[in-house]
């Protein structure tokens, strides 16, 4: 190129500039990563979630039996500890956004326009990214920051809460079909009730505040005021779920309020003779209620057998080794957890009596969350360390999965649900800044 032209490029380049970059949705979303940093915290609207401190087990009774297991796990260091729950307010690749507007990709019809509902644009459909030595085949479906404990599946939907807002997930996209603007005031899963989504959405003082939703729209359909006996537990883990006869029992005080969703009325208390209710769970056939109580003092964490066929106690059992709660009902019996951190273990308690209770999977430790959850007929207990399935009515482990670790940090699977006949998980990797909903393929033993 010679002189002449050299400079007629130039002229040329003065007058037609380049055009813009155009800025995607995956630049801002990394931004606001970067931004978020992993030590920034997920907001709570109302009353924050507070990991239960380290409890020091007893010498007595059940606890020898737990001694050598918590001692052992006491000292065990989890990769990344330090992360913590913190890493859900942001991500790599950036969770969606809850106030963006959207279309319900559940049909052809317009979304609602109900002002109680926000919906979000759903992600387009793409290929599984499988997790490298993820258990069962583990594949992520999409980058979601939901809260560790609340992924819960029913019939083609999962649903789950973000910091901010309850949500409906498309399993097959994993992307937010529809979005409310409501957090839970306790650590408690959305309960799915006939055509409506439960949530905590105020638990303090002396009363509990449930808010429903449709399960598909989730417009808001009502809401329900349960005056508590007394004052409700500061050590609530899991204070609501709902029954085969299609009534809500809540934990309200020194009672169990039980709740008719149908017009939020209350139908009956069960009264607890011994403190606060902080965990409740339901039989599967809706014979027997467990209601569980923790006492500072002593270190005391009780559990109540009550069989609501003829509305009367039928047991009692009680251990000190620290807080507890999150009980889940099967068959069997019933599940739950105690300590805290990798002190953490989830239990089976046959006919929910503790006395024959055995720790059964080690807790996580460094922040995340290991509960048991029942879906697909069977018990799953994630973690940081193994993924398994249970039998539900015998309490032993029927299969098991190693959770890898990235460069040494731990990644996190937990929440197993299903929902249109497949299994997903909550994924978490720190070191990636990755986390959201992963498909999972588990053995024939899971399912059943």
């Amino acid at each position: 190129m010679n002189t002449e032209e050299r400079q007629l490029t130039e002229t040329l380049h003065r007058i037609t500039p380049e055009p813009p970059r155009h800025v995607t949705v995956e630049d801002v979303a990394l931004r606001l990563a970067n931004q978020a940093g992993p030590g920034r915290q997920p907001r709570y609207r109302r009353r924050p979630y507070r990991e239960p401190r380290l409890r020091r087990p007893s010498s007595r009774g059940w606890g020898r039996a737990w001694a050598p297991a918590l001692a052992a796990a006491s000292v065990f260091v989890v990769a990344g500890a330090t992360a913590g729950i913190a890493v859900l307010a942001s991500s790599h690749h950036g969770p969606a956004s809850a106030g963006s507007a959207a279309r319900d990709t559940t049909s052809g019809a317009p979304a609602s326009s109900s002002p109680a509902t926000t919906p979000t644009p759903a992600s387009p459909a793409g290929t599984l990214t499988a997790i490298p030595g993820g258990p069962w085949g583990a594949r992520l479906v999409d980058h979601l920051a939901l809260m560790q404990y609340s992924l819960t599946g029913n019939g083609d939907s999962l649903y789950a809460f973000t910091a901010q807002d309850l949500v409906r997930i498309d399993p097959a996209t994993g992307a937010i079909a529809r979005s409310a603007p409501v957090s839970s005031a306790v650590p408690n899963a959305p309960v799915v009730l006939g055509s409506a989504v439960w949530v905590v959405s105020s638990y303090a003082g002396g009363r509990v505040i449930l808010d429903g939703y449709d399960a598909q729209t989730l417009d808001h359909v009502l809401s329900a005021t349960v005056p508590a006996a007394g004052q409700v537990s500061d050590a609530a883990q899991g204070v609501l779920a709902g029954g085969p006869d299609g009534y809500l029992y809540v934990a309200a005080g020194d009672s169990v309020a039980v709740v008719n969703p149908a017009n939020g009325a209350l139908v009956r208390r069960i009264q607890q003779p011994s403190g606060p209710a902080s965990s409740v769970a339901v039989s599967p056939d809706g014979r027997r209620l467990y209601v569980s109580t923790f006492f500072q003092a002593g270190q005391k964490f009780q559990l109540l057998t009550y069989d609501l066929t003829e509305g009367i106690q039928v047991g009692s059992s009680s251990v000190s080794v620290g807080a507890g709660g999150n009980l889940v009902a099967t068959s069997g019996g019933v599940w739950g957890t105690l300590g805290s951190g990798t002190s953490e273990w989830v239990w089976f308690a046959p006919g929910g009596d503790l006395s024959p209770a055995s720790p059964v999977i080690r807790g996580a430790g460094g922040g995340f969350a290991s509960l048991p959850a029942l879906a697909g007929g069977a018990v799953w207990i994630g973690g940081t360390h193994t993924l398994a399935c249970a039998d539900a009515g015998t309490g032993s482990v029927l299969a098991s999965g190693a959770i890898p670790a990235d460069h040494g940090t731990a990644e996190y699977f937990g929440s197993v649900a299903y929902a249109g006949g497949h299994a997903y998980a909550y994924y978490i990797d720190n070191q990636s800044q990755t986390q959201g909903v992963a498909a999972l393929t588990p053995p024939a033993a899971c399912i059943k």
